[in-house]
């Protein structure tokens, strides 16, 4: 019988591998707390932030994030590509994703925020009216992605074929240029 938790603070928690297993959570706040041992398996996050947690490398396969707010958070090597699909909606702020990925996920309009997103899998995303708000993508991977309306004109150091990437109505900056002409072997100053 899943648990349900409703509008609780945890602060400075270190979650096991199955702690929280077949948990829902409410309207919950998660301060300081570390998750990077964690399998989640039946977890759903309804209305949840999470402010300073740990998730670096955590097993992410069965969580349902549904309008999930991450602040100044590590989510280095995570998978989000194998969460449940209903409802996706996350944001981040001030976060440190690299190396995740969201591998064929629809996040179409989600948010990030000053974000580090090194070497990212945004491989065949639903990138449409994603906000890329001061981000360093450097090596992300955008093959295959729709990325329509989205707003990339303050990040920086990415790399998209838009020979291989749907950018309709995507904004840049003239500074950005030179990533959607790298394959090109041309100079732009």
């Amino acid at each position: 019988m899943p648990k349900y938790e409703l509008e609780q603070t945890y602060t400075k928690i270190t979650y096991t591998k199955d702690t929280i297993d077949h948990t829902d959570f409410e309207g919950c706040v998660f301060e300081h707390c570390d998750f990077t041992a964690c399998t989640f398996v039946g977890v759903t996050f309804i209305d949840c932030t999470f402010n300073n947690c740990n998730f670096n490398s955590a097993k992410i396969n069965y969580v349902a994030f549904r309008t999930v707010y991450f602040n100044k958070c590590k989510i280095k090597d995570v998978n989000f590509a194998m969460c449940d699909k209903l409802i996706f909606e996350i944001h981040f702020k001030d976060c440190i994703l690299d190396f995740s990925k969201f591998y064929t996920l629809k996040i179409k309009g989600t948010t990030f925020t000053n974000c580090s997103m090194i070497a990212l899998d945004f491989m065949a995303t639903d990138l449409t009216e994603v906000l890329f708000d001061r981000c360093d993508l450097y090596r992300s991977e955008f093959a295959k992605a729709i990325a329509n309306k989205a707003d990339f004109s303050t990040s920086y150091n990415y790399t998209i074929d838009p020979e291989k990437t749907k950018i309709k109505k995507a904004v840049f900056s003239i500074d950005g240029l030179k990533g959607l002409l790298s394959k090109h072997d041309i100079i732009v100053q």
